[in-house]
């Protein structure tokens, strides 16, 4: 009998493998680094040219986190499955995804660089509130793979922020 995983929105789901290998997709981001997300999260890619707060996927009106600048044209909506129907959500962005796979064992853990953390804006209460132009408040972990930096989001946090903060 085939044991059935329990499914977790929390980053750390990251690390939820199979044989000692990372499945992840390699999503752009816009000054900042590309973000790793598990793949089996991914609900749905599609296209989208306009930028937009709500996005209405199958009857259901799903918040969307940007990950570049609202002057940017947008080309994906992503959406991701959330801890539960109302917390899923979805990313914004311009360019290729990519699917990477990688052992354990060559990702590596780093500090994010200070060049992506904004300088001269005083962040309060960064872990109450999620700001999409500030990296430090939905980061959850930035890694080095094959000497190319990724930040990991914490998507659960961005999920309950966007999500619960609308109501």
């Amino acid at each position: 009998m085939k044991q059935i995983l329990k499914h977790s929105f929390e980053a750390v789901s990251l690390l939820t493998t199979n044989n000692g290998m990372l499945d992840v997709t390699v999503v752009p981001a816009v000054d900042q680094p590309d973000w790793i997300i598990p793949s089996s999260l991914i609900l749905s890619v599609e296209e989208c040219s306009e930028h937009t707060e709500r996005y209405e996927w199958k009857e259901q009106a799903v918040a969307v986190f940007h990950l570049l600048p609202r002057h940017q044209t947008p080309e994906k909506m992503i959406v991701l499955e959330g801890n539960t129907s109302a917390h899923r959500i979805a990313l914004q962005t311009a360019g290729e995804l990519r699917q990477l796979q990688a052992r354990i064992s060559d990702v590596k853990d780093i500090d994010l660089p200070e060049y992506f953390i904004k300088t001269g804006d005083k962040i309060d209460d960064v872990d109450e509130h999620v700001q999409e132009d500030v990296v430090l408040s939905y980061l959850f972990q930035t890694v080095m793979i094959d000497n190319t930096l990724y930040l990991v989001p914490d998507l659960d946090k961005i999920a309950y922020q966007l999500v619960d903060l609308e109501r």
